[in-house]
């Protein structure tokens, strides 16, 4: 048997098909075409479902599990998404709207908590018991789980960690607070902050890479002039590191889970990213003189996290 996993996102919508092993043997995708009625995107959403399933080569009897991660707060006790700004819902009964689509029955989740889930049972958190997970994306994503649970909170909206203020004087965040860690640590921080240094020092080897235009200036951009040895890109990573750090340090003291897993594209500058972080994160532990320490590392999964973790979202009713 296998399961089904769709990854719903503000861009794109993606579905996959799990096997048991938590390999995926067939996927399809889609642009979400934001903004459109909701009607329009959960037709896609069915169609890509049926998709993915038609390219596994296998049967729709052979899924025996099924589950979306969706931006927003879900309704867990309605199986209903009870508001994503993203997409504009607003009380959607996605769960069966899919079932009067597909025939199947869906599982929900926010997005966030679902690809912290697919790195707890396949990833970089398998075999811990607390395990949570950021993302350094458009936002700052977080996925919290507690012995082996998804935490969301009464209400469904909780582990919201990109939303924790660690400025308070600090620049407006589409949440409506100010000073918002995503603010500082998200790559579109980051790639604000790249450009804000570019403009200042005309002689960085950053203008090099982004080949005289700043508007090719991306979340990477800082990272590969500091290993060519650019002090302004240097200035600028160890600056963002440090706003990365401060939340992290803060989700450590709150939680003092197993492990903290970092994902998003800028993820992928491995140790450039980890080593200089841990450095200032154990200075700021709490618990800095206790035998046991939180383990902080890099997701494994990338972009399939998301698909994983919706699909085996029905495990946690078991």
């Amino acid at each position: 048997m296998y399961k089904l996993g769709i990854d719903l996102g503000g861009t794109n919508i993606v579905a996959g098909v799990v096997d048991k092993h938590y390999k995926i043997i067939g996927t399809a995708k889609c642009k979400t075409n934001t903004p459109r009625p909701a009607e329009e995107i959960v037709d896609d959403i069915a169609s890509m479902a049926l998709e993915a399933i038609k390219n596994a080569e296998i049967d729709i009897s052979e899924i025996d599990g099924c589950g979306i991660g969706c931006p927003g707060s879900i309704d867990h006790e309605n199986n209903a998404v009870s508001y994503s700004n993203n997409l504009d819902f607003h009380d959607l009964p996605l769960a069966a709207m899919m079932k009067e689509r597909t025939g199947l029955d869906f599982y929900l989740e926010n997005d966030a908590n679902a690809a912290a889930y697919g790195e707890y049972i396949a990833g970089a958190g398998k075999g811990t018991k607390n395990f949570i997970a950021i993302t350094l994306g458009t936002g700052v994503g977080g996925g919290i789980i507690i012995d082996g649970k998804i935490y969301s909170g009464s209400n469904g909206a909780g582990g919201e960690l990109g939303h924790t203020v660690i400025q308070m004087s600090g620049p407006p965040c589409t949440c409506g607070r100010f000073g918002c860690w995503e603010t500082y640590a998200s790559a579109t921080a980051l790639v604000r902050q790249t450009k804000q240094a570019m403009m200042r020092y005309k002689n960085s080897r950053m203008w090099e890479i982004c080949k005289g235009d700043i508007n090719n200036a991306t979340g990477i951009t800082a990272f590969k002039a500091k290993r060519l040895g650019d002090r302004v890109g240097s200035m600028v990573v160890d600056e963002y590191i440090k706003y990365v750090a401060v939340g992290i340090a803060n989700v450590l003291d709150t939680f003092q889970p197993d492990m903290i897993c970092i994902g998003g594209g800028i993820s992928r500058e491995g140790e450039y990213l980890t080593d200089p972080l841990n450095e200032y994160v154990e200075g700021e532990n709490y618990a800095r003189n206790m035998k046991f320490k939180t383990v902080i590392k890099t997701a494994d999964l990338g972009n399939d996290a998301g698909i994983i973790g919706a699909a085996y979202l029905c495990n946690l009713d078991k």
